[in-house]
């Protein structure tokens, strides 16, 4: 694809920024200088992202392509352990987990010459999917928080009754595994149908046929469902182990945000 977008054009958009600011405006929101700052902010980083990109696809692929990753990993890392910092060993579990992650799925991905091992191919396609684990991964820590707090009364009484801290957390697990889940499900059952997802749609928008841009897209969707569903087990499975004590007692939620904030 030829076609280029002119700078003239980008500023123009500053005519869909404008609309969520007036809204935030009318109705009081307090979100003006959020939507700016993260309007500005958010094309500067994609500009300067094609910068680098541009530098590391010039770069041998054994190259270029574990420095990417490397960062990309430990930027998700960091987000995704703000949704859980109360929590001992979060950060390590979220980086152990993204790592595991995308050993896993560059070997099936290389394994059965899906794509090739070249920087253009893997690491957009691995920002999908470490982006979307890293979402898995902080919203499930959220919801365990949550689903900690709520049903506490049950937990204790649950041990009270001569549970192990496994046995009394099961449904709480249950319920963050289905909360991470069900988006995911949703989303692969409206694919194609309600709107063109966004690695086809560019690889269409870049002249490739249809036929080959849905085999890649089905490859990435594919991968970031499965993916998405090992990020929420690895979470569900390691951190709530440590909403008890080695006397296998709840901690108090509390003082385990004032002892590990």
């Amino acid at each position: 694809m030829e076609r280029d977008v002119s700078n003239f054009s980008l500023l123009v958009l500053i005519v869909f920024v404008m609309i969520p600011f007036t809204i935030s405006y009318f109705y009081q929101l307090g979100l003006k200088k959020d939507i700016l700052w993260s309007s500005v902010r958010g094309a500067v980083q994609l500009f300067l992202i094609g910068l680098i990109l541009t530098y590391l696809f010039d770069l041998p692929p054994l190259i270029g392509i574990p420095i990417m990753l490397s960062v990309m990993i430990t930027i998700a890392t960091f987000h995704a352990r703000k949704k859980g910092k109360e929590l001992p060993n979060a950060f390590l579990t979220i980086l152990l987990g993204l790592v595991t992650i995308e050993i896993f799925v560059l070997g099936l991905w290389l394994g059965f010459d899906m794509v090739s091992f070249t920087p253009e191919e893997i690491i957009p396609m691995s920002g999908m999917v470490i982006g979307n684990s890293m979402v898995a991964m902080g919203l499930s820590l959220e919801r365990m928080k949550a689903e900690f707090n709520t049903n506490e009364g049950k937990i204790l009484a649950a041990l009270s009754l001569g549970a192990t801290p496994k046995q009394a957390s099961h449904i709480t697990v249950r319920r963050t595994l289905n909360a991470a889940l069900i988006p995911n499900i949703d989303q692969l059952k409206t694919i194609g149908l309600v709107q063109l997802p966004g690695m086809m749609t560019g690889l269409i928008l870049g002249g490739v046929p249809p036929i080959v841009a849905i085999k890649y897209q089905l490859v990435i969707s594919i991968s970031i469902f499965s993916t998405v569903s090992i990020s929420a087990i690895i979470v569900s499975l390691v951190m709530y182990r440590f909403f008890y004590n080695e006397k296998m007692q709840l901690v108090d939620f509390e003082e385990l945000k004032n002892k590990n904030g």
